[in-house]
């Protein structure tokens, strides 16, 4: 491959503006491809983060109820009187088994039962609907990290201590060790400090949720000892959906992952990954268009060389090789120019840009980068590379 190499070089640097100028087309073409797909996958990144951020990526919960009306005898009428009943909360059977078995799968990372519900919060003249949360703080900051959220105070649940969201502090009036009172309906009242004062950036959340102890939400909602589900967080959020009809057949419970929360999400993340692969698309396009037209004139200039070359004993072997190490060349030497222009942009916009979220830049962008171009380069030097080798000694040293 000595050979061949040395004469690639040498035609290389004899055509030197063709080729700088095919090695800038290729570096912007894949400074483009790096940077647009480290800035779609950070914003994808934050998007995700800050969904999931404040919800688990499964809810465990129980199963619905439904009317079961046994059929009438052949024959016979059956008059059916439906009639409306206030809706009331349930618990999950079992949940402390449900919970231990839940630990056992390896595709979990945190499981923590809660128990939920609506009430009010009282304090002076100011009366607002809330959303009762009782958690196991230890088993709950594992699946919504709401004690990174904290804006004041800290984040203490249990012996009459809450933790609420900014919104609804600002909107009672509150601050940290402030006593307010919840009303959890038919004369079931309890009054608790305000340890902590929580922003998860929802307005919706940050105005109704208020978390306390367990035990105490069971008592204000009357479901003593109970959960009403069961929050999961999984390894791989992608396979969430997976996850959770594998823990609804395991369980019999309803399982309901955030995916499936978040249709509209997950049709936005994909039309991003799309117009990623598309962009990716072009460029390899591009870059082979750019890779074969110059090696297809260099292949017409220097027909004579090539007929000197072949008539000196080159194979036809050699001269397809010959131009494949240009085509190569082109795509290595362009996309690590390339490559360096799009780490440097990233770095730019983590820098010097508005900082909105953070572009992760992994290192195997920038070699599946260069790995896409110089394939490419490759393939796209085969027409012209087949081309060169089939010229015919004697009518090639004839070409003027």
């Amino acid at each position: 491959m000595w050979a061949e190499w040395t004469i690639a070089t040498k035609f290389l640097r004899e055509g030197r503006t063709q080729s700088v100028l095919i090695l800038v087309g290729i570096g912007v073409g894949v400074a483009v491809l790096v940077f647009l797909s480290a800035l779609i996958t950070g914003l994808q990144q934050n998007i995700i983060d800050r969904t999931l951020g404040t919800q688990p990526h499964i809810k465990i919960q129980p199963p619905q109820e439904r009317n079961l009306i046994v059929p009438p005898p052949p024959g016979t009428t059956q008059l059916v009187l439906e009639t409306q009943r206030a809706q009331r909360l349930r618990s999950i059977n079992n949940w402390q088994q449900v919970r231990d078995v839940l630990d056992t799968l390896p595709q979990l990372t945190a499981v923590s039962p809660v128990v939920s519900g609506p009430a009010f919060v009282r304090r002076g003249e100011a009366l607002l609907p809330v959303a009762l949360l009782g958690i196991d703080p230890e088993r709950y900051r594992r699946i919504i990290a709401v004690q990174d959220e904290l804006v004041a105070g800290a984040f203490r649940i249990g012996a009459g201590d809450a933790v609420i969201g900014r919104q609804l502090a600002a909107d009672l009036g509150v601050r940290v060790g402030d006593k307010v009172r919840v009303d959890g309906g038919q004369g079931r009242e309890s009054v608790v400090n305000v340890a902590g004062i929580f922003e998860l950036g929802v307005r919706e959340l940050d105005a109704r949720y208020l978390y306390l102890d367990m035990k105490q939400v069971q008592s204000l909602l009357e479901l003593p000892g109970a959960a009403t589900g069961i929050d999961v967080k999984v390894r791989d959020i992608f396979a969430a959906q997976d996850v959770a009809a594998r823990l609804a057949r395991l369980t019999g419970l309803r399982a309901e992952s955030w995916i499936e929360t978040n249709a509209q999400l997950m049709n936005a993340l994909r039309s991003q990954s799309l117009s990623t692969q598309m962009i990716g698309l072009f460029v390899a396009l591009s870059v082979a268009l750019g890779i074969a037209s110059v090696l297809s004139v260099s292949v017409v200039q220097r027909t004579r060389d090539i007929g000197i070359l072949r008539a000196m004993g080159t194979t036809r072997q050699q001269m397809l090789r010959v131009f494949l190490i240009q085509g190569a060349v082109f795509g290595l030497v362009g996309s690590l120019v390339g490559g360096a222009a799009g780490y440097g942009l990233v770095t730019a916009f983590n820098v010097l840009g508005p900082k909105l979220f953070p572009i992760p830049m992994s290192p195997w962008l920038l070699v599946l980068a260069a790995a896409l171009a110089t394939v490419t380069g490759v393939l796209s030097a085969a027409v012209p590379a087949r081309r060169a080798a089939a010229l015919d000694p004697a009518e090639a040293i004839r070409h003027v």
